[in-house]
């Protein structure tokens, strides 16, 4: 069995088998009990390694509602293709409509019919269609002005039209280039640079039983004022009988020497103390690697090219089993 883990890992577990597939039938000479390999059913993790975290609400109510009177904040966080897509729509459907109600000027008080009269004066010059009343729309959107189209004084319904049309593509160019531009300066990207090791370790240090995990950060852009905090998600039963599922523990890696404010021009080790303080105090080593619990590390700090706070969580739930004392 120890030879099939060493070949195998911990992610199988050995079961043991007839080897004619059934119990009731009888074994012949030497056919004794057989042992198989079968995939370990992994456990569904609050927090992923890569920080993500597998968190989904449900029964609140009017949750649909909810998201939509924060909509700058829901299109931010919805994914790239969803907020091109939106970006893209809106526009295309602004531009059109807009179009449509200079189209509709025109058409009802004749324009599109008495556009090469001579002495007629329409409320946009040279708009003879659709085609037309759109190429005027965005040269008067973009600013662009070639000249050939332009709005005449004898239509005061097209002012009106036209400072309607100057107030809402200001909305909606600043609600959706904004938007795109938050999106664009978010510092998540930055966090794939900041490595952390992908095991915990638990051995002696200056005399004391230590947890310890390392930190670096790969660009030569310095995080400024980094802070690391660990947080023990496991759940308990308190002394009443009240069953709290992912109840959070803080575990001390350096508040009061001020070990948790980070320097990171090259990989730091943290650690954290396991003292009579520590909730791993009553652990023992199998039960350190058999209890349902995780550590989540945060760190944050701020992001000297942009000067945005940055904020990353990793699990380190595993740990490395040789360095166990």
């Amino acid at each position: 069995m120890s030879a099939l883990r060493r070949k195998f890992g911990d992610d199988y577990q050995v079961v043991t088998t007839s080897s004619s597939g059934s119990g009731l039938q009888p074994q012949g000479p030497g056919q004794g009990p057989q042992q198989q390999l079968v995939p370990k059913k992994k456990r569904q993790r609050f927090v992923d390694k890569n920080g993500r975290c597998n968190v989904q609400h449900g029964n609140l109510g009017s949750e649909t509602s909810r998201y939509l009177s924060d909509l700058f904040t829901t299109l931010v966080d919805l994914k790239w293709r969803w907020n091109l897509f939106i970006f893209i729509l809106t526009y295309t459907v602004a531009w059109l409509f807009m179009a449509s109600m200079w189209w509709v000027i025109a058409y009802t008080r004749g324009d599109l019919n008495k556009a090469h009269v001579g002495n007629y004066t329409p409320c946009v010059a040279n708009v003879y269609n659709f085609p037309s009343a759109f190429l005027f729309f965005i040269e008067t959107e973009a600013t662009i002005g070639y000249g050939y189209r332009y709005i005449t004084d004898k239509c005061p319904e097209g002012i009106i039209l036209f400072l309607f049309q100057s107030i809402l593509g200001s909305i909606v160019d600043a609600f959706l280039i904004g938007c795109m531009f938050i999106k664009m300066s978010q510092p998540k990207k930055r966090a794939e640079t900041l490595m952390f090791s992908e095991h915990a370790v638990i051995s002696m240090r200056d005399g004391k039983l230590t947890l310890m995990f390392r930190v670096g950060n790969l660009r030569n852009s310095h995080m400024v004022s980094a802070q690391i905090r660990c947080k023990l998600l496991k759940s308990r039963q308190t002394p009443e009988g009240e069953f709290l599922p992912l109840d959070q523990l803080e575990l001390d890696v350096g508040f009061s020497t001020g070990a948790d404010q980070l320097f990171l021009v090259s990989p730091l080790t943290i650690c954290h103390v396991i003292d009579a303080k520590s909730p791993f105090y009553d652990l023992s080593q199998r039960s350190m690697q058999s209890e349902q619990f995780e550590i989540v590390v945060i760190l944050e700090g701020i992001v000297e090219t942009t000067e945005e706070l940055l904020q990353v969580q990793r699990c380190i739930k595993d740990f490395t089993r040789s360095t166990l004392v």
